[in-house]
C-alpha cells in the first residue's frame, strides 16, 4: 500500500482542526517552529503542508506575520452608491487602503470615452490595494478628470478615500451609471498584489460613476479576489 506524503497528513489534520472549530477565521496558525516541533518534522515539510492548504483557500500568508486562516468571502454590495469603507464594515470587518499609484496623465482612449473627455485629456489615476482585516480584498484603478477636480490627488494622498476627495473638491455626492462585472484569471502582477496564485479566479468591475447631473466623474476599475468576495447586486 502507498503511503501518502508526510505534509499531505500534516495539511489534512491542520483542516480538519480548522473545519472542527479549532482555529476560527482570523486566527493565527502556529508558526513554522512549532509546527516542526509538533508533527517531528523540518519545516521544509511544514512549509509545503501550508502551501497546500493556502492553494486550498483555507489559510493566507501575511509577510512578516504569520499565516491565517482564511474568512468567509464577504458580501460586497454593488448599487447606486458603492462605498468600500462603508461595505467592509457592514461585513463586520476593518477596512484599510494602501496607495500604489497617484498620478497625472493622459487618458486611454477607453478611459476619455467613459469619462466623456477629449482624447487625451488630462485624468488623475488613483491606484491601489483595498484589505479587509489586513488581507487584500479586490486591487483597484480609478480614473477622475483632471480639469474638473485639480487638487484631488493631494486630498487622495491624504484620506485614501474617492468619497472625502471627491467632496473636498465640492461633490457632495455621487452615483453609480453602470457597473461590468467579468471573469478573469489573475496574471502574475494582480496575483502578486493580491497573494494569489497565479491563474487564480479574479472578478473584475468596470463601472462609471456621475454626478447628480449625470456627468461623469469617475471611471474605476477594481479586480476582486474571487474566493474573497461575494459580489451582490442591490436595488438601491
Amino acid at each position: 500500500m502507498t503511503r501518502s506524503p508526510i505534509w499531505q497528513a500534516i495539511a489534512g489534520t491542520l483542516s480538519t482542526e480548522i473545519a472542527e472549530g479549532h482555529y476560527l477565521p482570523g486566527d493565527k496558525l502556529p508558526t513554522e517552529a512549532q509546527l516542526s516541533l509538533r508533527f517531528g518534522v523540518n519545516r521544509h515539510t511544514v512549509r509545503h503542508a501550508l502551501a497546500g492548504l493556502a492553494e486550498a483557500g483555507l489559510v493566507h500568508a501575511r509577510r512578516g506575520a504569520g499565516v491565517f486562516v482564511a474568512g468567509r468571502p464577504a458580501d460586497y454590495p454593488l448599487g447606486r452608491r458603492v462605498r468600500f469603507h462603508e461595505n467592509v464594515t457592514a461585513s463586520g470587518r476593518s477596512p484599510s487602503r494602501e496607495t500604489l499609484v497617484l498620478e497625472t496623465r493622459h487618458a486611454d482612449a477607453r478611459e476619455a470615452e467613459a469619462l466623456q473627455l477629449a482624447a487625451g485629456g488630462a485624468v488623475h489615476v488613483y491606484e491601489g490595494l483595498s484589505l479587509a482585516d489586513g488581507v487584500p480584498l479586490a486591487t483597484f484603478r480609478s480614473v477622475f478628470p483632471a480639469e474638473r477636480f485639480p487638487g484631488l490627488l493631494a486630498d487622495l494622498s491624504q484620506t485614501r478615500s474617492v468619497t472625502a476627495a471627491l467632496r473636498a473638491a465640492g461633490l457632495a455626492d455621487y452615483t453609480r451609471a453602470s457597473t461590468r462585472i467579468t471573469a478573469k484569471a489573475a496574471p502574475a502582477v494582480l496575483a502578486l498584489r493580491l497573494r494569489l496564485k497565479e491563474g487564480a479566479p479574479i472578478l473584475r468591475s468596470e463601472a462609471v460613476n456621475v454626478d447628480a447631473g449625470g456627468r461623469p466623474v469617475e471611471f474605476g476599475k477594481t479586480w476582486f479576489a474571487g474566493d474573497r468576495v461575494t459580489l451582490t447586486v442591490t436595488p438601491d
